[in-house]
C-alpha cells in the first residue's frame, strides 16, 4: 500500500522540462579549508568534481551527488554533508580515465540505470553467436560510458535523458529513449513517506528515482523478438559486517531464492529463515541471488554493523505481470521471461584473480516491457540510508524489514 501511494505521487510529479538547466547545484556553505578523508562524502565529491560536471541535490544536512557523463547515476550520498559517511562505492582509480575498456567500466555509483536481460537469447550484453562467458561479456556504451543530457536541474531534482539503439543476441534492433528523474527527500518529510518514527540519534539521507523506457522504433517489442526491462543497480560500500536482508512472500509459489548465478552460494553466506533471506556482503566472494516475482516483496535492505548504517530500498514491484527477463548466462533459455524481480550481488575475486570492486549491490527490475511503438515503461525506486544508535535503528528495521538488528547481525 505504501509503495502504491508513493508511485502515484511520483508519476504525477514526473514532468519533463524541455529547456536545459544548469548542470550543477553547488553547496554554498562548503568549508573550503576542511580536510577530508577517504570514506567521507566530501572526499568523493571533490574527486568527482575534478573530472566531471556534477549535480548535487541538497535537503537539510543530507546530500546526493549525480554525474551526467556517467548516465545520470547517483554516485554517492551523505546524511551529514561533506564530513558524513559516503554510502556509494566509487572506483577512484577509474575516475577521469582517458583509456576506457570496451567491455565494462566499473565507475561505481549507488544507483544506476541498466537494461535487462544480461543473458539468454535476448541478451544485450553478448554478441550474436558468441558463448556467454566472461571474456565475451560487453556492457552497451549507452549505459556504461556515454553521457546523458540534463533537461532539468535544481537543488532538489534533476532529470536526465538519452536516446540510443541496442541489438540483442537474437539480432533484433531496439530503438529506445531512457529518461531518469531523481529527487532528494527532505529528512523532515521521511515520516510522511514511511510508517516509522525516527529516534533522536537517527540521521538520514533519502532520494527517489522515476525511470522511464520508451519504444521509439517502428516495431513493437514482443516475446518472439525479446523485450527489455528497466534494471536498477545500487553499488554500496562493503564491510566484514554487512548483511543483505530480503523479505519474501512465504505463501508464494516456486523456489524461494535463485542462488546459483555464479555457482552455488555457500550456506555460510546465505540463510533462508522464516520469510527472510540473509546474504553476506563483505565484497570478498563473488555471488548473486535472486527472488522471483511470485516470491518478491517491494522492500529490501542491508545493515552494516561496523558503521551502524541501515539501508532500505523500496521499488515499484509490478504485481500485474509475472514476465520478468531471465538474466542467466545461457545462449538459449527455455523460459526467457521467468527471471527474478529482486537481486542482490556480493563482489569478489574473478577466476583470473582480478576483481571489479569490492562492492555489494541491491537490485530491482521492472517487468518485461511489452511496448508498442511510442509506448513507455516506468520503474520507481526509493533509497533510504539511516545512521544512528542501534536501539533507534532497530525500530526502523523491525517496521520496514520485519526483523530486528540483532537478528540481522546473527545471520
Amino acid at each position: 500500500m505504501i509503495m502504491n501511494q508513493l508511485h502515484i505521487k511520483a508519476l504525477i510529479s514526473f514532468v519533463i522540462v524541455s529547456s536545459v538547466a544548469a548542470c550543477a547545484v553547488a553547496d554554498k556553505n562548503k568549508n573550503e579549508s576542511m580536510t577530508l578523508k577517504k570514506g567521507q562524502y566530501g572526499y568523493d565529491l571533490e574527486l568527482l568534481q575534478k573530472y566531471y560536471s556534477t549535480v548535487e541535490l541538497v535537503a537539510g544536512a543530507s546530500r546526493v551527488v549525480l554525474v551526467p557523463e556517467l548516465q545520470g547515476r547517483v554516485m554517492t550520498s551523505s546524511t551529514s554533508g561533506a564530513e558524513g559517511f559516503t554510502f556509494g562505492w566509487i572506483n577512484h582509480d577509474l575516475l577521469g580515465a582517458t583509456q576506457l575498456s570496451e567491455t565494462f567500466n566499473p565507475f561505481g555509483g549507488e544507483e544506476r540505470f541498466w537494461i535487462g536481460p544480461e543473458g539468454g537469447q535476448f541478451s544485450f550484453y553478448f554478441e550474436q553467436g558468441k558463448s556467454m562467458e566472461m571474456q565475451n561479456w560487453r556492457v552497451p556504451e549507452a549505459i556504461d560510458t556515454l553521457p546523458w543530457e540534463v533537461i532539468e536541474a535544481n537543488q532538489e531534482t534533476v532529470t536526465f535523458q538519452k536516446t540510443f539503439r541496442l541489438k540483442n543476441y537474437s539480432g533484433t534492433n531496439f530503438h529506445m529513449e531512457a529518461t531518469r528523474r531523481v529527487s532528494i527527500i527532505d529528512p523532515i518529510e521521511i515520516e510522511e513517506y514511511l510508517p516509522i518514527k525516527m529516534g533522536k540519534s537517527v540521521q538520514v539521507v533519502a532520494y527517489e528515482s522515476l525511470n522511464q523506457l520508451k519504444n521509439t522504433g517502428a516495431s513493437d517489442w514482443t516475446k518472439e523478438t525479446g523485450m527489455p526491462s528497466i534494471w536498477m543497480l545500487s553499488m554500496y560500500q562493503p564491510s566484514p559486517e554487512v548483511t543483505i536482508v530480503v523479505p519474501f512472500k512465504k505463501e508464494g509459489e516456486g523456489p524461494v531464492v535463485t542462488d546459483d548465478y555464479f555457482g552455488k552460494v555457500p550456506s555460510s553466506r546465505l540463510t533462508v529463515a522464516d520469510g527472510v533471506i540473509y546474504f553476506k556482503a563483505d565484497g570478498k566472494f563473488r555471488s548473486k541471488i535472486g527472488v522471483s516475482p511470485e516470491r518478491a516483496l517491494p522492500t529490501l535492505g542491508s545493515y552494516d554493523a561496523q558503521n551502524k548504517c541501515l539501508t532500505i530500498l523500496i521499488c515499484s514491484l509490478d504485481s500485474t505481470s509475472t514476465d520478468f527477463v531471465n538474466s542467466s548466462w545461457n545462449e538459449f533459455q527455455e523460459e526467457p521471461f521467468k527471471g527474478d524481480a529482486i537481486n542482490a550481488y556480493n563482489d569478489g575475486p574473478l577466476a583470473d584473480g582480478g576483481q571489479l570492486g569490492p562492492f555489494y549491490e541491491l537490485e530491482s527490475s521492472s517487468s518485461a516491457a511489452a511496448l508498442k511503438s511510442g509506448e513507455v515503461k516506468m520503474h520507481f525506486q526509493q533509497t533510504y540510508h539511516f545512521e544512528g544508535d542501534e536501539k533507534d535503528l532497530n525500530l526502523i528495521s523491525e517496521k520496514l524489514l520485519g526483523v530486528s538488528i540483532n537478528e540481522i547481525k546473527s545471520n
